[in-house]
């Protein structure tokens, strides 16, 4: 099969002449135990692929990168009971054992064998099914590897979905949709009436975003840097939007919130974006952080504070949430008209030019994109 293989991760832009990800032929071993082959219909581009292509979030390479992904079961390893060849999947990025602490609490995005088993670029029931033409192995992206034409993984990396959801779209909710409307619903717990910022305006503060008007926020108010996003967060019901790059932008986000907003939400992976919606959030507000910056990056936050205006920095993976009951809950959203994610997708595109696709993602020249297999 044809499936974009990185080899080396840091390599400069421009991503078309660097070609970081290179177009292979790729061979897949058969499923074992509870495993799924599943043909792929669209992967998203995700930053957290970029943040690997960057050498911000450090991988095994070589791998197969994608991990936003939906397609079609086509064959059901041994053991595997639940689901039908034909069934529509969305992927999960994190694979949950059921038997750890994390998963026993209802909270799989903290599963520890799943954490470990991603980062050693495995699948949950260890070690790899992905080689190169020379037989070398190659390593899987958090139990995905969607850009791909056929994939391998565990059963408890897919939930199924409804078939008439289209593909390209499906593929969104395993990620964008997912971290973005799951950090809204379920770590900030958003209350109806409650005032929200949102900094960073990529897939997944978009997402989140359509999240706060589908859950009843008062007040809506996005901050990124790019004029395009603005204007287009408006256009989905954003009540404000700020230039963050402004001298007064933290006034008028206080302004436009009445003192700060009740949740702060940081999309963007900057430490100077935690740093504003923090400071962008209310007395006794919650703040919650998605973004991924580098592993060495800190920020600074005087604990005082913290205590004397009850305030709180929580981070949220996997959107805080259970993929196999929110993924289909958001699905019921969409079709109903109440979370139009469809109106993200800025660019569909054929395998062989996701270098050019993550090219616009670093320039910040488009918002979510899909690749059609």
């Amino acid at each position: 099969m044809r499936a974009a293989v990185l080899r080396a991760m840091g390599l400069l832009r421009p991503y078309p002449e660097s070609s970081p990800l290179r177009i292979e032929s790729v061979s897949l071993a058969p499923p074992r135990e509870g495993e799924v082959v599943v043909r792929i219909g669209a992967a998203g581009l995700c930053h957290s692929d970029l943040s690997v292509i960057e050498g911000n979030r450090p991988r095994p390479v070589p791998m197969v990168l994608g991990h936003e992904a939906a397609g079609e079961v086509i064959e059901l390893g041994p053991g595997v009971r639940d689901l039908r060849v034909g069934d529509h999947v969305v992927f999960s990025f994190v694979p949950t054992c059921g038997t750890c602490l994390p998963c026993m609490t209802a909270r799989p995005a903290l599963c520890e064998r799943g954490a470990a088993a991603n980062g050693a670029g495995e699948l949950l029931g260890g070690g790899t099914r992905l080689a190169d033409a020379t037989h070398q192995p190659l390593h899987h992206h958090l139990g995905v590897s969607g850009f791909a034409e056929y994939v391998v993984a565990a059963r408890q990396s897919v939930v199924r979905i409804d078939r008439t959801v289209p593909l390209d779209i499906a593929a969104l909710f395993g990620c964008a949709v997912m971290t973005g409307v799951g950090a809204i619903a379920n770590t900030a717990r958003l209350r109806l009436g409650e005032s929200v910022l949102i900094v960073g305006l990529g897939g997944i503060g978009f997402a989140a975003l359509l999240g706060a008007l589908a859950a009843g926020a008062s007040r809506v108010v996005v901050a990124d840097v790019h004029e395009h996003k603005l204007a287009q967060a408006l256009a989905l019901g954003a009540h404000s939007a700020v230039d963050s790059t402004a001298t007064d932008a933290l006034v008028h986000v206080r302004d436009l919130t009445n003192g700060g907003a009740d949740v702060g939400l940081e999309c963007a992976g900057a430490v100077a974006a935690l740093d504003f919606t923090y400071r962008g959030t209310r007395r006794g507000g919650r703040t919650v952080t998605v973004g991924l910056p580098h592993p060495s990056l800190t920020v600074a936050l005087a604990p005082v504070q913290l205590v004397a205006e009850e305030r709180s920095l929580v981070g949220s993976y996997l959107g805080g949430g259970v993929p196999a009951r929110d993924i289909p809950a958001y699905l019921a959203l969409f079709q109903t008209g109440r979370l139009p994610v469809d109106r993200l997708l800025t660019h569909r595109m054929p395998l062989a030019e996701i270098n050019a696709g993550f090219e616009r993602m670093a320039a910040g020249d488009a918002i979510r994109q899909v690749v059609l297999l």
